[in-house]
């Protein structure tokens, strides 16, 4: 199952969302759609060959992507502080 919903994410969100970030949670209203991303604890494959590691989290941000069957979907985004 997990999968399945992995691949329908891989659907309507930018790939490097869905491999970095895991949605933790929605909100849907009449006309607008929320999705709270927040990032995994996993360095990205361009930074492997540093020694980092998290210590905490950016402020929430929000983007505003592409609607989806005539919602405005806006991702809120919580990106990890990488420090080496």
């Amino acid at each position: 199952m997990q999968d399945s919903f992995t691949d329908l994410l891989k659907l309507l969100l930018p790939e490097i969302i869905v491999d970095y970030f895991e949605l933790t949670s929605y909100e849907k209203g009449e006309e607008i759609l929320h999705l709270y991303l927040k990032e995994i604890n996993s360095i990205p494959k361009e930074q492997r060959g540093s020694k980092l590691s998290s210590k905490g989290f950016f402020d929430q941000i929000t983007v505003q992507d592409f609607p989806i069957r005539g919602h405005q979907v806006y991702l809120d985004i919580i990106h990890r502080r990488w420090v080496q």
